[in-house]
């Protein structure tokens, strides 16, 4: 959400903004808002003039008693009821126009930084850079679900039986892999400083507008029925959420955090879900970072964060780019966003495994997250980032480590959380 003072003191650099996302739909918005903040202004500003009258009749009062002047001091006793009525009125006019301006001031996109490549959707994102070599092996790679099935690792037949598409048995040595990469995933993140630590797997509803748009909340929320509890779609979202209305000491910041999570998405779109595979699905598990920090260090954070994820999947000899998202795919809340892809020999392409994004004070205005400052308190930044998303994080990893007898090699940052296995094959049948 931006600073209202910015619609009221540059609507052009705001209107700029709007065209920049390619959504001109919303350019009403900002006169709307203009509009608006006038007349609860002009209404405040009455407000305080009648207050100031109300108190001037009300001393008068007593004098009139004092006097004898009955009639005179019931007449004063009477203005003074329908100021009072009066303001009354106007402060229920101020709350519905307060109302009105934070529902459109919640859709109007966040500033876009400078260095943001202008496009329409993702297919005009922008490659930034690659690392490590991305190779094609001499023999065929399975499709993901194959190799797996190969290692006894999956029931997907079980899980349609029991929850629908979208869900997943993992089974033995995959199962645990996938536990190992997390494992790993916690430990590497804690050596780079940050803490750990397992947050709710559910928040209110405050707290989900407050770190996500209403378009990502209607398509990817579970709500709890009966309740004002929804179930995460990242750790992310509880993370920052945890310091909803809290007033951060400057010694206190950075604020480091990496967490594990279930996560739940309802997946609407043009993707759907796949039957065979577990690109798409509707639960799966997650290693995240988020910073809350000093405005003037986000971008610091924000590429310190991003370089964590490569080198973590470079340390797996997985070849991965990084990608940024244009302007009109970028989530109305982000400043400026990287996506990590991961390479995937079978396709002969890269695909998403995690995304870097630096949300500027959006999340902390919403939220009522400030810093005490010596000259008084202002708004956080909060950025957040994807360590590994298991299974999707399988399939890149699977199809990278596949020799030609079937088995798959283990890494030997994971040999330790495998019991020691270097390799995983087929069970004899």
């Amino acid at each position: 959400m931006l600073d209202i003072k910015l619609i009221r003191t540059n609507p052009d650099s705001v209107r700029e903004n709007i065209k920049k996302k390619f959504q001109n739909e919303k350019l009403k918005l900002v006169d709307e808002v203009i509009e608006l903040d006038r007349q609860f202004r002009d209404s405040k500003q009455k407000g305080d003039d009648l207050r100031a009258l109300r108190n001037s009749v009300s001393k008068e009062i007593g004098g009139l008693m004092a006097q004898g002047k009955r009639d005179e001091a019931e007449e004063a006793k009477g203005k003074v009821k329908a100021i009072a009525d009066e303001l009354a009125a106007l402060e229920e006019n101020e709350a519905q126009m307060n109302a009105e301006i934070k529902e459109r001031m919640l859709v109007i996109p966040n500033i876009i930084d400078a260095s943001v490549p202008i496009g329409k959707d993702d297919t005009e994102n922008v490659e930034v850079e690659r690392f490590g070599e991305a190779k094609l092996p001499d023999f065929e790679i399975p499709y993901h679900t194959e190799i797996m099935e190969s290692l006894d690792g999956i029931d997907l037949d079980s899980a349609r039986k029991t929850s629908g598409n979208g869900f997943y048995y993992l089974m033995g040595d995959i199962a645990r892999l996938q536990s190992a990469i997390l494992s790993y995933a916690r430990d590497f993140m804690i050596d780079k400083g940050f803490t750990y630590c397992i947050p709710p797997f559910m928040i209110r509803s405050d707290v989900v507008t407050g770190v996500m748009s209403f378009a990502e909340m209607e398509n990817m929320m579970y709500k709890i029925e009966g309740e004002d509890l929804y179930l995460i779609g990242t750790s992310e979202h509880s993370m920052i959420g945890k310091f909803i209305d809290s007033i951060l000491p400057q010694e206190k910041l950075p604020q480091t955090l990496t967490s594990y999570s279930p996560c739940f998405r309802k997946e609407v779109g043009a993707h759907g879900i796949e039957e065979r595979g577990v690109y798409r699905i509707h639960q799966f598990e997650k290693q995240e970072m988020i910073v809350v920090c000093e405005p003037e260090e986000s971008m610091r954070w924000f590429e310190e964060m991003l370089s964590h994820t490569v080198e973590f999947f470079r340390t797996l000899d997985i070849p991965v780019r990084t990608l940024e998202c244009c302007s009109g795919d970028l989530a109305d809340l982000k400043v400026k966003s990287i996506d990590v892809e991961a390479w995937s020999p079978r396709q002969k392409k890269y695909f998403e495994v995690g995304s870097c994004s630096n949300l500027g004070d959006a999340q902390a205005r919403r939220l009522g997250i400030r810093v005490k400052g010596a000259e008084g308190n202002y708004f956080a930044h909060t950025l957040n980032n994807t360590v590994v998303a298991p299974p999707r994080m399988l399939i890149c990893f699977l199809e990278n480590n596949l020799t030609a007898d079937g088995s798959v090699k283990i890494p030997k940052p994971l040999q330790m959380y495998m019991g020691g296995k270097e390799r995983l094959t087929a069970n004899s049948k």
